[in-house]
């Protein structure tokens, strides 16, 4: 079942073909991860959707209200027999139908689906992981680079490149050829008492669990914070790098190229996640 606008759905209910978010990416979406009723990171996720739809230029409904979105989130996954265990949320806004490049209007519309995932909690992903650089095409930095659209052709081609070479990940890169994001999150290396990540003005995606992750680290007086421009040598000289999304919180990377790295930066900092997630 679906959430089309406040009206539960069966899933298979067709879109018309001249849907914007189909026709033109003209679309925004957040995947949010809910555990046991509970919508994680809900307030994060909320404004920056409303962000992300104020610099696309779409008409924000009065009735788009924290407390209305959370509530269709609920009926949703009620409606799949999800409120007693953990679920992948996805919300996505789409500008209505109309129009060409240039919409007719800038209202919108919302379509909420819902998947059950295994773990209720973030677990240490420990098993091999292997990444390399995703090097066919590059993110050219702005604030729309920044945004979680349905424009992820880039994302596409490069978990294909991904597949056909047996990775776990591939790291994407900006016009600047700095290392910006993993394919599905934001990423951190580590370098001694020293944690870095891409900067939002390299182009990477706003992440919520990158927020998370850096006002964990900045209240941890052993480490250190940085967010700047991220090289490529930098990835060989690390002692840890690890990659954060919402679903599985943080993934630690095994090994890129030649080099293999340890976990002990990830543990610790999962650790904490749980005990955030408890603690709110």
């Amino acid at each position: 079942m679906i959430n089309f606008n406040g009206n539960i759905l069966e899933e298979n209910s067709v879109l018309p073909i001249e849907n914007r978010g189909y026709s033109y990416g003209d679309a925004l979406f957040e995947t949010i991860k809910a555990s046991f009723g509970k919508i994680l990171f809900w307030e994060d996720h909320y404004f920056r959707l409303m962000a992300s739809m104020r610099i696309m230029r779409m008409e924000i409904p009065m009735n788009f209200t924290m407390e209305y979105l959370e509530e269709q989130i609920l009926n949703t996954l009620e409606s799949n027999g999800l409120l007693k265990s953990s679920a992948r949320v996805k919300l996505m806004v789409h500008r209505n139908e109309g129009g060409l490049y240039t919409p007719n209007s800038n209202e919108v519309s919302f379509i909420i689906s819902v998947k059950p995932v295994q773990d209720d909690f973030y677990m240490l992903q420990d098993s091999f992981y292997e990444i390399d650089l995703f090097k066919d095409y590059y993110v050219s930095p702005s604030l729309l680079s920044t945004l979680k659209t349905n424009n992820k052709a880039l994302n596409v081609v490069g978990s294909i490149y991904v597949k056909e070479n047996n990775l776990n990940n591939g790291l994407v890169l900006n016009t600047n050829k700095h290392v910006v994001e993993a394919l599905n999150g934001n990423i951190f290396v580590v370098k001694g008492n020293v944690i870095k990540t891409a900067p939002i003005s390299d182009g990477c995606l706003k992440g919520v669990m990158r927020k998370q992750i850096i006002d964990i680290i900045k209240s941890i007086p052993d480490y250190e914070i940085v967010e700047d421009s991220i090289s490529p040598f930098e990835l060989q000289k690390a002692d840890e790098i690890f990659i954060t999304n919402v679903i599985v919180g943080i993934q630690p990377v095994t090994k890129y190229r030649k080099k293999v790295y340890a976990n002990g930066v990830s543990k610790d900092l999962l650790q904490k996640l749980n005990v955030k997630i408890r603690l709110n």
